[in-house]
């Protein structure tokens, strides 16, 4: 009897379409290991003005994340550009808004892996990877990053973290994925795909 696959969500924010490649990236990571099927959402952009909302759903790009995701999924990669060595406002303000999640517990124990796109090789990338990790250990879920058994790591002259999979995007945002930022990128959807599988099993 077959089994219904483990849902992988990776959640998203991009402006320019760098941090959504590298999610792609991810997701082709997850579905290459049996058994595990990558769920894509994005989230909504903030508004400094009160009254501004957005659609249900997006014009472009993956659905809205939901309160279900997250609730559903086996594991999470979480993607953001970098603002100022922080995550984006939006995704911030996604975080902000788990708190029933937390308080139901419904991340403690589910593999978490983190992503980031920048403009330059010095431009927060790490402490950004870092800063997004912070409200996952609240949830209580285990943290992956990509160890150095991932050739790429050392052979990257652009992205690429043992943190997480990292993208130099140029300043207008136009630089495309390097081979190797792709491969780590690959190789750590796969390990969260992994993870995901031998934790359910326990």
């Amino acid at each position: 009897m077959n089994q219904k696959p483990l849902k992988i969500l990776v959640v998203y924010y991009s402006l320019h379409g760098s941090t959504l490649n590298l999610a792609r990236q991810i997701v082709r990571g997850i579905e290459s290991v049996e058994g595990c099927e990558a769920v894509l959402r994005t989230v909504p952009k903030v508004s400094a003005v009160c009254e501004a909302v957005e659609n249900d759903i997006p014009e472009q790009g993956a659905p809205y994340v939901s309160a279900e995701d997250l609730k559903n999924c086996a594991g999470l990669a979480l993607g953001s550009p970098t603002r100022f060595g922080n995550m984006a406002a939006p995704v911030k303000y996604f975080l902000d808004g788990t708190a029933s999640e937390w308080l139901g517990g419904e991340l403690i124990g589910k593999p978490a892996t983190v992503f980031t796109s920048t403009s330059g090789l010095h431009s927060g990338q790490e402490s950004t990877l870092l800063t997004m990790m912070l409200p996952l250990l609240h949830h209580g879920m285990v943290i992956s990053g990509v160890p150095f058994s991932e050739a790429a790591l050392m052979q990257t002259q652009a992205g690429g973290t043992p943190y997480g999979a990292s993208h130099v995007a140029g300043h207008d945002g136009k630089i495309p994925l390097s081979h190797e930022e792709q491969q780590i990128a690959f190789a750590q959807g796969k390990r969260l795909a992994e993870l995901a599988l031998k934790l359910a099993k326990d």
